[in-house]
């Protein structure tokens, strides 16, 4: 029989994808953030302002902020303001939620006895591996390395609409644009491919979490086998999705409200963008596929033959009256069987991914509030309240 860990147990080393990041050794080792702490807070202001003031600041001192020469007033390109400091901020303020989530989901493996005591062994190894995983420089300088090819590659131009309001009278980019394309931007972009490293952890981690041969119980009314816990592992990132859906919807309302573009134009994108992020979340999930599907295939040819033996065994005792003694049946009667077969059903209605409403939710909701408040650009509240109480009247 095989053995549950004693009540309360918890891993020795639980997987965190951010604690132990080589960054987060620097912002240590510079004494910024404390030993064993993560700083976000602190973190996020440094960098978010390191970014984005130096546009501000020269946008101000040369008359670009409100306008200048011609040029188009930084304060109308909301998508400036967005990515380099709001989603900058936001990009590191949502790394103790994913490491919180991480850690908690690790120690309930254990606590579900989805890992058991034979099992914990080879549970923390993998904790122990994935987490010096998550501690490698190389990912992270392949990121910035990616992010200023892209920026050498991308240069801005003086005729794109993004770096208008950086042109100045002469008809070159300021400084403002230049610290934006070539220190901010491939900050942003760095930060953004470091997420898609974390999810791509995750996924990896829970991959081989799943290969343990995890006990899972087909029955379980949680419909996946008892780690429907691991659902709560995508609303980690629900920063990350607000603030990219959010740099997009700031530049989709300058369009809108500068350049009379229509935002019926943007439905395709965003869908697109939805559907792709939505997606890539869901990875680490899909991940347990594996032992939910072989658990739900195990799990219908043994209760489908509990069911029957306690059928058969039912209808020798009461309808050809023979005597029959066996503890399948105890108590006397045939609630034995009207307690197994919702078993049984219990097991056809479970999941072959751990994929449920509130972790699409979970996904979904952070990213349509940046698109509902662009929504709000063309139809303004009052329209919009108007509408509705028309409808419900």
């Amino acid at each position: 029989m095989t053995e549950r860990p004693a009540a309360g147990k918890s891993p020795a080393t639980a997987f965190s994808p951010i604690d132990g990041e080589p960054q987060l050794r620097w912002w240590r080792h510079l004494r910024i953030v404390p030993a064993h702490e993560l700083g976000a807070g602190r973190r996020a202001v440094l960098v978010a302002l390191f970014a984005w003031l130096p546009i501000a600041l020269w946008a101000s001192a040369t008359g670009h902020l409100a306008g200048a020469d011609g040029a188009e007033p930084l304060l109308q390109h909301y998508g400036v303001h967005v990515r380099f400091l709001v989603a900058i901020a936001l990009f590191i303020l949502a790394e103790p939620a994913l490491h919180r989530a991480c850690v908690a989901v690790s120690h309930r493996f254990v606590a579900s006895g989805a890992v058991t005591a034979e099992l914990l062994p080879r549970f923390e190894a993998v904790n122990r591996s994935m987490t010096r995983l998550a501690g490698a420089s190389l990912p992270w300088a392949v990121a910035l390395g990616a992010a200023v090819a892209w920026t050498l590659v991308d240069a801005p131009a003086r005729d794109d609409d993004a770096m208008s309001w950086a042109v100045d009278a002469g008809g070159s980019i300021g400084f403002g644009g230049v610290w934006a394309a070539y220190v901010a931007r491939p900050i942003f972009v760095a930060l953004l491919l470091g997420w898609l490293w974390r999810v791509a952890l995750v996924a990896a981690w829970l991959w081989r979490v799943g290969g343990l041969g995890l006990l899972l119980v087909p029955s379980h009314p949680d419909r996946t086998g008892g780690i429907a816990f691991v659902g709560r592992l995508p609303g980690a990132f629900a920063l990350v999705s607000f603030a990219l859906a959010a740099v997009l919807a700031s530049r989709w309302a300058h369009e809108a409200m500068h350049h009379g573009a229509s935002l019926a134009s943007y439905r395709l994108p965003a869908a697109a963008f939805a559907l792709a992020w939505t997606a890539i979340l869901m990875l680490p999930l899909l991940a347990l596929a594996r032992p939910l599907r072989r658990a739900r295939r195990a799990g219908g040819v043994a209760y489908a033959d509990l069911v029957g033996q306690q059928a058969r065994l039912v209808h020798r005792r009461w309808i050809e009256r023979q005597p029959v003694d066996d503890a399948a049946l105890e108590p006397a009667g045939i609630g034995a069987l009207a307690d197994a077969a919702p078993l049984y059903e219990a097991v056809k209605r479970m999941r072959a991914v751990p994929v449920g409403k509130s972790a699409l939710a979970s996904v979904i909701v952070p990213m349509a509030i940046p698109f509902v408040l662009l929504a709000l650009v063309q139809m303004p509240l009052r329209d919009l309240a108007a509408k509705v109480f028309k409808v419900l009247v």
